[in-house]
């Protein structure tokens, strides 16, 4: 599935449309550049999933969890270099408890997570518009 969304607006209300196809234990796993949008896209996603919890970028916590309906754990892997390192972030006890787990720089520990349910690869167009493709849902 491929859109354009030409705001924060319009990249919030199709995440949150595309919450109500995860499951608990879902592992949504993000591509996309500094700044494309992948904490809206989050912020989107929390608010489809239920969760009440304000969301803010992971960037120097590794992980924020934000509590509702189906929790979501919503990581950044910049840092993430070995298998100790994604195991000491909870990363997949996250998954285990039924969290739906959305992984910002994900291809910096593809090799160790394995492939994820859902990819959403966010590019950007121009200061406003982005192009939002989603591969995984069936």
């Amino acid at each position: 599935m491929v859109v354009t969304v030409a705001s924060v607006q319009e990249t919030q209300a199709f995440a949150e449309q595309l919450a109500h196809w995860l499951r608990p234990g879902c592992f949504l796993a993000f591509r996309g550049g500094l700044g494309v949008g992948k904490t809206t896209f989050c912020t989107g996603l929390a608010k489809g999933l239920g969760c009440t919890d304000p969301v803010s970028s992971p960037t120097f916590s590794i992980v924020n969890y934000y509590r509702g309906t189906t929790p979501l754990a919503h990581f950044d892997m910049y840092r993430i270099q070995t298998a100790e390192d994604l195991q000491t972030t909870g990363f997949f006890d996250y998954l285990d408890a039924g969290a739906v787990v959305a992984a910002e720089w994900s291809e910096n520990v593809s090799a160790l997570t394995g492939e994820a349910d859902v990819t959403v690869t966010i590019e950007r167009i121009d200061d406003c518009t982005r192009k939002i493709t989603v591969e995984g849902l069936d």
